[in-house]
């Protein structure tokens, strides 16, 4: 299980501030229920709140949440669903994000291989009590490096210095993955 070494970093709504509510908790409970009645099959955090499960806060705009959707009869994915739920609970759509009780939430569903492998090993972890899963820090370097943007690059800087990485497994990863080379050349 992964700690929580984090607090809420995105603040949430003002209604919700004043109620007094902690809009990650509500988040994750809503991400939580979107599971449990089928609309994603599993889902994980990523992106720069990820990370924060493994170096020091990062600064976001939004929750990136990695999700596994189920098939559609063409075999398309698509987030009309999900989105179609949310908007059902009252949710509304915010760019390219949803406003989940305060917090913008930006699904990104698993479209090749190494995603669909770093949500199946994505590590459980509490949030306030609440269950959730966060990618591992193997998992998000490679992400980083397969993206190539120069803040992936800042970010795998980062979790190199900062995150416990499991040199061997993420190895691995990038091997099964043919990223091995793309992480030579950045980490020269």
């Amino acid at each position: 299980m992964v700690t929580k070494p984090w607090k809420a970093l995105i603040t949430g709504a003002t209604e919700t501030r004043q109620q007094g509510l902690a809009p990650m908790k509500h988040t994750l409970e809503v991400l939580n229920e979107l599971e449990r009645a089928g609309i994603v099959t599993r889902y994980a955090i990523g992106g720069a709140m990820g990370a924060t499960f493994y170096v020091e806060p990062l600064l976001t705009f939004d929750l990136d949440i990695f999700v596994m959707l189920p098939q559609t009869a063409g075999g398309l994915l698509t987030l009309d669903v999900l989105y179609e739920a949310l908007r059902a609970r009252g949710y509304a759509e915010e760019g390219e994000c949803v406003n989940i009780e305060g917090v913008p939430v930006q699904f990104l569903p698993a479209y090749n291989a190494l995603l669909v492998e770093a949500l199946q090993e994505a590590r459980e972890s509490l949030y306030e009590e609440v269950q959730t899963r966060v990618l591992r820090a193997e998992h998000l370097t490679a992400i980083c490096v397969q993206s190539g943007r120069a803040k992936d690059r800042e970010r795998v800087r980062l979790l190199q210095e900062q995150a416990a990485l499991d040199i061997d497994y993420l190895a691995g990863v990038l091997a099964r993955h043919g990223l091995t080379e793309m992480w030579q050349e950045w980490t020269r």
